[in-house]
């Protein structure tokens, strides 16, 4: 079927250059990004924390990050904490005159209060689980906060598990319904040679000597290693004062998230809606509110198949604001205005996945902010109408913001400068900027992307953006890069900060770079988000290439020199387009998903699975899952690849990159493979500084073999 291709230009401002220097691959160590932002309740200064990368003392070629908190008074700033050991979780105290943050100390989180006139922080919390996520009560006399324990832990804690029991709910361990293994007898001691029970005190001995994983769970791989046992997280609540002694606010065989204290003194929580259920299996929760001794508790929020999130309190305490979603399939969470017992809630119609719901001093607003057409804006509910406004524009993306009464404190990214600090009146107008800790930008000559539209063949608005080489010279042609994003549900844009420096780099060393939200990104609606469910490779392919081809007809293109890259979900459409398209001279797959049975049984991120097509056994008629893999189509590729996996990457698991690398090896075709030992799935993120250089030069390496300078 021949297709149709609407292309429509957006025309965008013109951006001078001032600076003139590369954007160099080592300048990813620059970078400073702001994180965490709070305004004391007086209004009269914040707080934010502050993530940089620090040379390493021992080896000059490593990094470390740090985060560290910063005090201003909207017009100065000071740094609050030092030292190498990073803090987090910064909040203030109601009389705005302490905070609270958690920071590393003989190797467990734990929680210091700092006061602000004066002195030095002091340790509140001494946990031997470690501490985390305080919160102040409402008259700052105590603070909530989270621990975290294993399953063995917590068999053994008399705290947090006071009648030494068992879960009600099944561990799933065959041949023992009941649990009966977790109270072996008393006395045995480990035998191979002996009785039964001493066989399995030797067994249980070889586990606690790490020379065996043994696995029942559902949900056994974390990011970087298999976790066979489960761990627990409650809230305890501690006066705020030295040497005082924590309770638990929680107990038991579930796991308990929030801690936000109430007007009336009660304290909110998250837990699992069905207390039977393996926890592995509960996609369900509920929002509960109880006393800070953890009587009289009351579920506020709670449904059958669906989960709940950002729920927040108004000021004076009688109205909530939340997202309601299903918990499983491909979804965005509906936001709801209710009373604070969660009745009569109201719908909110915004087709956008909302976030950082925070309400205005007078409670007349609610302000979010959601990714969308390329950029984050920050909206507002007016409560009274429950109409959305939008406050910021679709080129920036706001990363994160605090209210005061009359202002707002928040984070920015744009293409002119990665991350700044900017504070604004409340309807995001008269900014002013507060910090500089990128402004060694200014003397880079940066590429600003050109918006375009492309209708696709379902009629969808596909929004794409093209980006030319930095010093781009009249009459000289240059190679064209079709970089995708991951997710699938990720979008990317002028107003997104992860892929800032890797769009700048390769524009600073001579390619022009193309980037598309093909159906199945965020951003632009619950139809659009949906639109790839069993068609993760043809549809996508349709889009991203549509951008390709339209970014090909530059002039400035030498269509003779395209690559392609992507990651994660983008590393399969990487290996899927190269299957059936040939005009890239190279590719590059980075941890992707080849062959979807198979990421079943490997990938911690497996619910994809059964969310966007099928379990393979109930797959045999349609074969959704065989024609949507690349690995099926292997032998077609002709394109010269690179793969590249992290060896502790179990997001997607390293054997979906070895099976293609194996396979096209065995082929004779042109590939190769590069594991990155320790690297897990987030390695182009928050990874080893060292080996985030290292994927981008392998990138430019490999490409600059097939189209390098002519």
């Amino acid at each position: 079927m021949r297709i149709i291709l609407t292309l429509i230009f957006i025309s965008n401002l013109v951006f001078a250059q001032v600076g003139k220097e590369k954007v160099l691959v080592t300048d990813l160590t620059r970078i400073k990004q702001i994180g965490s932002i709070n305004i004391a309740p007086d209004g009269k200064k914040a707080i934010y924390s502050l993530r940089t990368s620090e040379p390493s003392e021992e080896n000059k070629l490593e990094y470390e990050y740090r985060t560290h908190l910063f005090l201003t008074d909207f017009q100065t700033v000071r740094q609050l904490t030092r030292g190498v050991e990073s803090v987090n979780n910064g909040v203030w105290s109601p009389d705005s005159k302490q905070i609270a943050f958690a920071r590393y100390t003989k190797g467990k989180s734990q929680i210091f209060v700092m006061p602000l006139d004066g002195g030095e922080a002091f340790q509140l919390t001494d946990s031997k689980y470690g501490a985390s996520n305080p919160n102040w009560s409402k008259d700052g006399s105590k603070i909530s906060f989270s621990v975290g324990l294993s399953l063995t832990e917590l068999l053994k804690d008399s705290v947090l598990n006071p009648s030494k029991g068992v879960p009600v709910w099944s561990l799933e361990k065959p041949g023992f319904a009941k649990n009966e293994f977790l109270k072996p007898a008393k006395g045995v001691k480990p035998n191979p040679d002996g009785t039964i029970e001493e066989i399995r005190a030797y067994l249980e001995k070889d586990v606690e000597d790490k020379k065996a994983k043994v696995i029942n769970r559902l949900t056994f791989q974390g990011e970087a290693t298999t976790q066979p046992e489960l761990n627990f997280s409650h809230i305890y609540t501690i006066e705020v004062k030295e040497g005082a002694k924590a309770t638990p606010l929680t107990t038991g065989f579930r796991s308990y998230g929030g801690g936000a204290w109430l007007q009336d003194g009660q304290i909110a929580v998250q837990t699992a809606l069905d207390s039977l259920l393996h926890p592995d299996r509960e996609q369900d929760n509920r929002v509960l509110v109880m006393n800070p001794d953890g009587s009289n508790r009351k579920t506020i929020l709670g449904e059958k198949g669906k989960s709940f999130g950002g729920v927040t309190w108004s000021p004076d305490g009688k109205s909530i604001v939340y997202t309601k979603s299903n918990s499983q399939g491909v979804n965005i969470g509906e936001l709801y205005i209710a009373k604070a017992d969660g009745s009569n809630p109201q719908l909110i119609k915004f087709d956008r996945s909302a976030s950082g719901l925070t309400w205005s001093k007078d409670m007349k607003y609610v302000y979010f902010t959601a990714q969308s057409n390329g950029g984050q804006p920050i909206y507002r509910i007016d409560v009274a109408s429950k109409k959305v406004e939008q406050l910021t524009d679709f080129d920036s993306g706001i990363l994160g913001f605090d209210l005061s009464a009359d202002k707002i404190l928040y984070s920015k990214t744009e293409v002119a400068n990665p991350n700044e600090l900017y504070v604004a009146d409340l309807q995001m107008k008269n900014p002013v900027k507060l910090t500089s800790v990128n402004d060694w930008v200014k003397n880079k000559a940066l590429s600003f992307p050109e918006k375009r539209i492309y209708t696709n063949s379902k009629g969808q608005k596909v929004e794409y953006w093209i980006m030319k080489p930095t010093n781009l010279e009249a009459g000289k042609k240059y190679p064209l890069l079709l970089n995708m994003h991951g997710g699938p549900t990720a979008m990317w844009g002028p107003g997104e900060f992860s892929m800032w420096h890797e769009h700048q780099y390769f524009c600073s060393q001579g390619y022009g770079v193309v980037y598309a939200n093909p159906r199945g990104s965020g951003g632009y609606g619950l139809d659009f988000m949906r639109a790839n469910i069993k068609d993760w490779g043809t549809g996508p392919t349709e889009d991203v290439l549509a951008a390709a081809t339209d970014a090909a007809k530059a002039s400035w293109v030498d269509t003779s020199r395209q690559v392609i890259t992507g990651g994660s979900y983008a590393g399969y459409l990487t290996a899927w387009i190269v299957a059936h398209d040939h005009r890239f001279k190279a590719a590059f797959a980075q941890r992707g998903v080849y062959d979807l049975t198979t990421f079943l049984g490997e990938g911690n991120a497996w619910r994809l699975i059964p969310s966007y097509f099928n379990y393979p056994w109930n797959d045999i008629q349609e074969k959704v899952l065989e024609t949507n893999s690349p690995y099926t189509f292997v032998d077609k590729i002709r394109t010269p690849l690179l793969i590249k996996h992290g060896e502790n990457d179990l997001r997607t698991g390293v054997i979906q990159s070895e099976m293609m690398y194996k396979s096209m090896k065995i082929m004779g075709k042109e590939v190769e493979y590069v594991r990155m030992p320790g690297g897990t799935h987030e390695l182009s993120r928050t990874g080893n500084v060292r080996q985030r250089i290292d994927r981008m030069l392998r990138i430019y390496e490999f490409f600059e073999r097939f189209v390098g300078k002519k």
